[in-house]
């Protein structure tokens, strides 16, 4: 079959999915596996959101609602914003899409760091913009050397805060000292997927940036239901930016994006305080408790202030990831983003870490890794 495609399409190498975990289990002849390599939420949804999507299943005859108003207005009062200045996509990558599409074209530059979400430069390669990409310092992002980069071709500087895989944080201060020396015409997009798993005093001030001061760059702050509100299978996310941003936004947005099932199942979501709450104390408390069991097996543990975290396991981490795999243990090898002897694991429920500490114990004796 003869195909023209634009070269920057054509060059793209597609985001590498996992399998099914029925999948893994045939071709591994393994059964009752867990999963700790997506940074999804062990502890399900809100079941105020089950039930919400039981009763909205009646009404899939009906389209959506196009505004998605009450999940919109919901939000608002969550955030304590106003609804001009939410703007929600199918999942957070959607929205960095919006981005691009509204203010990227061929020859324009886009500032990412390298590792973090795949995503924001196969978007911008598929919209013909330039990707200048700037490699992680001490495994957080280089914001010197981020300024430095900015040209008049610059539109846009995403940040993964925190950072994914790495886990670690921008400090409010090096925040406000990086905001400072931005051009007022560049956007700065914190994707914020994790940071309710950061303690609240030390999460950047969103509102105060995304009131656009003058002389400073907009802020856009990009938030998922797929994490702390254990929803990632409806796919949900939302950003929070000065009104003049989601109106061109919008301009870009398709239709119904945000189907009926998740706009039920998110809304309610957002009512139950009580079982957010849990997530965030379950995962912390979890997290302290594994970080020290690694660090008692020879391996290194990484701080992190998110559900998931870094192990250097002092061998190839793509064989521990192997071994890891016949005994039902699903985790994350590192290797394909710089780091060979890491995995990313992510904090599951007490039953599953017990069982993630014992493979790993096994696996590095068989490995003679420590």
């Amino acid at each position: 079959m003869k195909l023209k495609c634009a070269e920057n399409v054509a060059s793209i190498v597609p985001y590498p999915p996992g399998k099914p975990l029925e999948e893994l289990e045939r071709e591994y002849g393994i059964t009752n596996s867990i999963k700790l390599a997506s940074n999804e939420n062990p502890w399900g949804p809100s079941p105020k959101a089950t039930e919400a999507i039981e009763k909205t299943l009646q009404n899939l005859h009906r389209y959506p609602d196009g505004s998605s108003h009450y999940l919109t207005e919901s939000l608002a009062a969550w955030h304590n914003c106003l609804a001009s200045e939410i703007i929600l996509g199918n999942g957070s990558n959607e929205i960095i899409e919006f981005l691009v599409k509204a203010f990227v074209t061929a020859g324009d530059e886009v500032i990412t760091s390298h590792p973090s979400f795949l995503m924001y430069q196969k978007f911008v390669q598929v919209h013909g913009g330039d990707n200048i990409v700037i490699p992680l310092k001490d495994m957080s992002h280089d914001l010197d050397t981020i300024i430095s980069a900015v040209t008049a071709k610059t539109k846009l500087i995403f940040l993964d805060n925190p950072n994914n895989p790495c886990a670690t944080f921008i400090s409010k201060e090096r925040f406000e000292n990086f905001i400072q020396q931005v051009p007022e015409e560049v956007i700065v997009v914190l994707d914020e997927a994790y940071v309710d798993f950061v303690e609240p005093e030390k999460r950047i001030d969103i509102e105060k940036y995304r009131q656009k001061r003058e002389g400073l760059p907009a802020v856009v702050s990009l938030r998922t239901f797929s994490k702390a509100f254990g929803l990632a299978g409806l796919r949900v996310g939302y950003g929070l930016m000065h009104p003049d941003i989601t109106s061109l936004l919008h301009r870009v947005r398709q239709p119904f994006n945000i189907n009926l099932l998740a706009q039920s199942g998110a809304t309610a979501a957002l009512d139950d305080t009580e079982h957010y709450r849990l997530t965030l104390d379950n995962t912390s408390q979890e997290r302290t408790w594994l970080m020290k069991e690694v660090e008692h097996l020879g391996c290194q543990a990484y701080p992190s202030c998110t559900n998931f975290f870094l192990i250097d396991v002092q061998g190839d981490a793509t064989k521990l990831y192997e071994s890891m795999l016949y005994k039902g243990v699903i985790v994350r090898s590192m290797k394909a983003y710089g780091y060979p002897d890491f995995i990313r694991i992510t904090v599951g429920t007490e039953k599953e870490n017990k069982r993630f500490v014992k493979a790993l114990k096994d696996c590095l004796t068989e490995l003679a890794y420590v």
